[in-house]
């Protein structure tokens, strides 16, 4: 079975139209005022999904706010379990560039093995991983 079955039945939709919005209030964003805030202004303004913070608390604030579907990104496999428990439907391994400006940068093998890691702790949740553009063109698509 694809995962994409799992998805909430308007991101499935939004997906096949290719037409999704997603809001990003930042992967090191765990101010949960901001949080709230881009919450509220994507669900106001028409978005289909937020992904924020990867921390439950940030889940619940923004699922008390907007009842648009929730993706949490991090690069820290353990830490989704918490936050898809708290109502997250899909979780992200990306969103680096808080990384870059501290010279912080993911390898081909390391965004490997944070995938394989979090499908083994979560292997029917949705997952998206984004490649980090750091990576040789030609190897992002292997």
């Amino acid at each position: 079975m694809s995962l994409i079955n799992l998805l909430p039945q308007k991101i499935q939709e939004e997906l096949s139209h290719k037409s999704l919005l997603k809001v990003i209030s930042g992967l090191n964003n765990f101010e949960p005022e901001s949080v709230k805030k881009i919450s509220e202004a994507a669900s106001l303004g028409g978005a289909d999904l937020i992904d924020i913070a990867c921390k439950p608390e940030l889940v619940e604030s923004a699922l008390k706010i907007s009842s648009l579907p929730i993706c949490v990104s991090s690069v820290n496999p353990k830490s989704f379990i918490h936050s898809v428990k708290a109502g997250a439907s899909l979780i992200e391994i990306g969103n680096y560039d808080s990384f870059y400006e501290k010279g912080i940068t993911f390898s081909e093998e390391k965004v490997l093995n944070l995938t394989k890691e979090t499908k083994d702790f979560l292997p029917n949740i949705p997952l998206s991983v984004t490649v980090p553009h750091t990576i040789p063109l030609d190897r992002q698509v292997d």
